[in-house]
């Protein structure tokens, strides 16, 4: 068993990464609920959807200009500003909501991704508020899963994303984020049997891809690895990935290991 999650992840992060990496793992992205939106915060939902978080920003923003206290477009404008890397500004925006609306749950899970490079135990509270108030909310059990490795508690972060494949078993970031818990907490064989049947899916992301590349070079099938890692990465950035995740699972020998 890992001494701690804290390596294992920042030597898969450094060795994977091929672009910003925060949060770590797989959150899933922004998807408001189309219904509860004006005409116009759909044209937001949408962009946000397909990666346009400038537009989805100003359409928040012109509908806020005519309410300071919209709750549904402060929400998209703090999933905006989240995809934009503007932290600071997106979490005031979303403890805005939370002062209008304490214990919404968007919000919360908002403010926790946020925190969860930084201060994942903070984080953890935050996905347990929004857990409190929707308790089949599988986006804040992912998160609250990611959280939990990143403090090193495996065995309740895997009880979170089984949680949450329970409630929607097609939700690929928590399959992807169980195999990897698994794979980092000495569990191979767990791992790329929660994996294998996911390996050719068209619709992984490449952070998907980079974690569960990782997970399977733990369990020793770097072939597979390497084939996923080249999808999105040329040969040396291939190479580099495979001798870092060579390293790490170097660490799941007996001398590594806890009692």
């Amino acid at each position: 068993m890992w001494r701690s999650i804290n390596l294992p992840l920042l030597v898969i992060l450094t060795a994977c990464s091929f672009g910003p990496r925060t949060p770590p793992l797989n959150v899933p992205p922004p998807a408001p609920p189309l219904s509860n939106a004006t005409p116009s915060l759909r044209v937001a939902d949408a962009a946000l959807q397909n990666g346009a978080p400038l537009m989805a920003l100003e359409v928040a923003d012109q509908a806020l200009a005519r309410n300071g206290n919209d709750r549904e477009a402060l929400l998209r404008k703090g999933e905006a500003l989240s995809m934009l890397k503007r932290n600071e500004e997106a979490e005031a925006v979303f403890t805005k909501v939370l002062a209008l609306d304490p214990g919404n749950t968007r919000a919360l899970i908002g403010i926790g991704r946020l925190r969860l490079s930084r201060d994942p135990s903070s984080a953890a509270e935050s996905f347990l508020k929004a857990l409190a108030r929707d308790p089949r909310n599988a986006t804040a059990l992912n998160d609250l899963g990611i959280a939990r490795d990143l403090l090193g508690e495996h065995d309740a972060a895997q009880d979170a994303y089984r949680k949450a494949l329970a409630i929607a078993p097609d939700d690929l970031p928590a399959r992807v984020n169980l195999g990897l818990s698994l794979a980092v907490s000495g569990h191979p064989k767990e791992a790329l049997d929660t994996l294998r049947p996911v390996v050719s899916m068209p619709d992984l992301t490449p952070r998907m891809r980079q974690d569960l590349a990782a997970a399977l070079a733990l369990g020793g099938e770097d072939d597979a690895a390497r084939a996923l890692l080249a999808k999105d990465l040329d040969p040396e950035r291939v190479a580099e990935a495979m001798t870092g995740l060579a390293v790490l699972r170097s660490y799941s020998s007996p001398a590594h290991s806890g009692p």
